[in-house]
This record gives structure tokens, C-alpha cells and sequence, in this order.
């Protein structure tokens, strides 16, 4: 025999022993157990797109031996003539064939490469900018529920016996009397700083921790939480002051609710003052902050802002500069709520920015709005 024949026995036996890819290359195990969840869907979609590849490469090289042994074939065919004419029509359409398939091959990879990097694309972000969104919702809900006992507690204690007789029939014994209940009130909470008791002029006439905090005589007429009690209709209605560094907290940041304090303790009497209650919005924020629901690596790299609607920082997951203010008209879409989240380029690095606004509880919300900037 040939020793073209013989060549085209010796491919065919390489083609028939060869190995198979798997055999080969046994798959790899992959751990995610130190992935996030759209980490670990982003790389099983990098896996998969591996997988493709090396199937795709392994259908190359079958065509390429499948190419060498036609062209053997038409070899042989023409070295027989008429006898091997009907082998090398055969031939021939093996080595059509061939690069048909391999004409496949390529559009396959093209193809499948740039489905699977559109797919990684769309569910990174998607999985990404709903989770975020759904934490910053879940964030501002803690805080809505959370503040919603503060603006019960100022009315329940508003209406206490020493509070309304300290301002209805002051005296030094009554308003001795009322600081002392106002201290064994805050000794029972460990979110207020302070418990403030203002007589019809704005003037602070009793606090629960005299001690630390030295307000009494202390002005407040053009506070807004006193100005807000002033001009309530009843005694069911509450005042309120946005995050703010308090003097009657020693210059820490606060929140503080206030509600009048009326004849009698009833809802309706004559307006007698105002009671003010200092939250410690430092100690609060932080917990909240930092309790949210990221790992180690996702907290490094993101930022959590809590801002009132002009963009006026209340809370920041980092540190930022004192006249910072979040650029929310930025994000028009986030605002008005038609987008979760939006995706963005900001110096060369790729940033996710999720929104939720402060969905309420009961008869309270904060309105404010939460940010979570995360770099991608």
C-alpha cells in the first residue's frame, strides 16, 4: 500500500484514539462560597463562557483532521483514477463539509461571545441595582418606623402631671419636680440626650440631665421645633427639627421633636408651652449605617448617603466634607422614582447608584431619600 494510504490510516487512527476534551481538561471546581450573590451569577456566567470556548476549539481541531484526511483522500482518489472517482466525490464534499462546519464554528463564537457578555452586562446590573435599591428602601424603613415611636413618646409625656403643672403653676419645687421625672424617663431610653421642658416665651425652664446639659434659660423662641409647637392646633400634633450638631446637646448631632404642652394635659386646653425631646441621631445613624446588609469588600467599596430632597447630607456612611452636599439633581429619573437604580462613569471608574425615598409609617416620614453608591 501507499504511502498515502498510509498516512490517511495513521490520521484516521489519531482521529479515532485521540482523547476526548473532557479527558483532557477535566472541568475545573469553582468555589463562590466567598462571592456575593451577583458576583457568583456573574461568574458562573464567566464559566459558562469558558465552557463555550473550549467546546468551540475542540469542533476546530475535529475539523482540521477532518480537512487532512480529505485532503488525503482526493490524493488517493486521483492516484486511482476511475476506481477511486465515487472516494473522491466523497472527498470532496468532506472537505465542503468542513468548512462549512467551520464557517459555523466562528459565527458560533462570535455570536455566543457577545450574548454572553450583553447577558453578564444586563444581570450584573440588574441583580446589582435592585439589591442596592432594595437595601436603601429597607434603610429608610428602619428609620421612618424607628422615629415614628420618637413623635409618640413627645406626645404621651407632653401630657405627664409634673410637666403640665411645672408650667401651669411654676415654682421651684414643680419644676424640680419635673426635671426629676424627666430624668427618670430618659433613664429608661438610651436614644435621647435630653428632655427639654419651654414655657409660652421659648424659654427652657427644665431638662431632664441638668448635670450634663446646661440649658436652662436657654433662648429657643426661633428654634423651628418650638415655633412648630407654638403654632399647633392640638395637643396631638408634634414639631419637628432635621438633623442638626444641637446646643442642647453639646454641639452633637440631633434630631428633635417637640409637642405643646397644654391646660390640664388636654388635647384641646390652652397652650402652656413646649416639650422637647433631644435624639441622639449620631449613635442611631451609625447602627444603622453600618448594619446594612453588605460584606467586608462591598462596605469598602460603597457609600451610603442619607440626604434630605435639596441634597443636604443627614447620614454618611463615610466621612465627607462639612459643606458636602449630594448632587441629587444629578439623578432626576432616581427622584422621581421612574428608575431603581442608574449606571455610571465617573473619572474612568464604573459606579451603581441605587435610590429609594422614605416610604412612611403610620402618620410619619422623614421624606428623606437614601443613595447607595457602590464602584463596580
Amino acid at each position: 500500500m501507499s504511502n498515502q494510504v498510509n498516512q490517511v490510516e495513521c490520521e484516521e487512527e489519531a482521529v479515532t484514539h485521540r482523547p476526548s476534551k473532557s479527558s483532557r481538561m477535566p472541568k475545573a471546581i469553582v468555589d463562590f462560597s466567598e462571592l456575593t450573590n451577583t458576583e457568583r451569577v456573574v461568574a458562573i456566567i464567566s464559566q459558562l463562557m469558558t465552557t463555550v470556548g473550549s467546546a468551540i476549539n475542540e469542533i476546530r481541531s475535529i475539523n482540521e483532521n477532518t480537512k487532512l484526511l480529505a485532503l488525503n483522500a482526493r490524493i488517493e482518489s486521483a492516484r486511482f483514477g476511475e476506481k477511486g472517482a465515487a472516494f473522491g466525490v466523497v472527498a470532496k464534499e468532506m472537505q465542503g463539509l468542513s468548512g462549512r462546519t467551520a464557517l459555523v464554528a466562528s459565527e458560533m463564537s462570535t455570536d455566543t461571545r457577545q450574548s454572553i457578555e450583553q447577558l453578564m452586562t444586563l444581570i450584573s446590573g440588574n441583580v446589582l441595582g435592585t439589591r442596592l435599591a432594595d437595601i436603601s428602601l429597607n434603610c429608610l424603613d428602619l428609620i421612618d418606623r424607628n422615629l415614628y415611636e420618637r413623635t409618640c413618646d413627645v406626645r404621651w409625656w407632653a401630657t405627664d402631671a409634673s410637666i403640665v403643672d411645672a408650667l401651669s403653676k411654676p415654682s421651684p419645687q414643680a419644676l424640680a419636680h419635673a426635671s426629676t421625672r424627666m430624668g427618670i424617663i430618659l433613664n429608661a431610653y438610651t436614644v435621647y440626650s435630653d428632655l427639654v421642658l419651654v414655657d409660652k416665651q421659648g424659654t427652657i425652664v427644665a431638662n431632664g440631665r441638668p448635670d450634663q446639659f446646661n440649658s436652662i434659660n436657654r433662648d429657643e423662641s426661633s428654634s423651628p421645633w418650638f415655633r412648630q409647637s407654638q403654632h399647633s392646633r392640638t395637643g396631638d400634633e408634634y414639631g419637628f427639627q432635621s438633623a442638626h450638631e444641637s446646643r442642647l446637646a453639646n454641639g452633637n448631632p440631633s434630631l428633635i421633636y417637640s409637642c405643646s404642652v397644654r391646660e390640664m394635659g388636654q388635647a384641646n386646653g390652652s397652650f402652656l408651652g413646649a416639650l422637647g425631646v433631644v435624639f441622639n441621631w449620631n449613635n442611631f445613624a451609625n447602627a444603622i449605617l453600618s448594619g446594612l446588609p453588605l460584606d467586608d469588600v462591598e462596605k469598602q467599596r460603597t457609600s451610603v448617603y442619607i440626604v434630605e430632597r435639596d441634597g443636604s447630607i443627614v447620614a454618611c456612611s463615610k466621612s465627607t466634607p462639612m459643606d458636602y452636599r449630594f448632587p441629587v439633581q444629578r439623578y432626576p429619573t432616581l427622584i422621581r422614582g421612574e428608575e431603581k437604580y442608574v449606571q455610571e462613569t465617573v473619572e474612568g471608574k464604573d459606579y451603581c447608584v441605587a435610590h429609594a425615598k422614605a416610604p412612611g409609617f403610620e402618620t410619619y416620614s422623614t421624606n428623606w431619600h437614601a443613595f447607595l453608591v457602590q464602584q463596580t
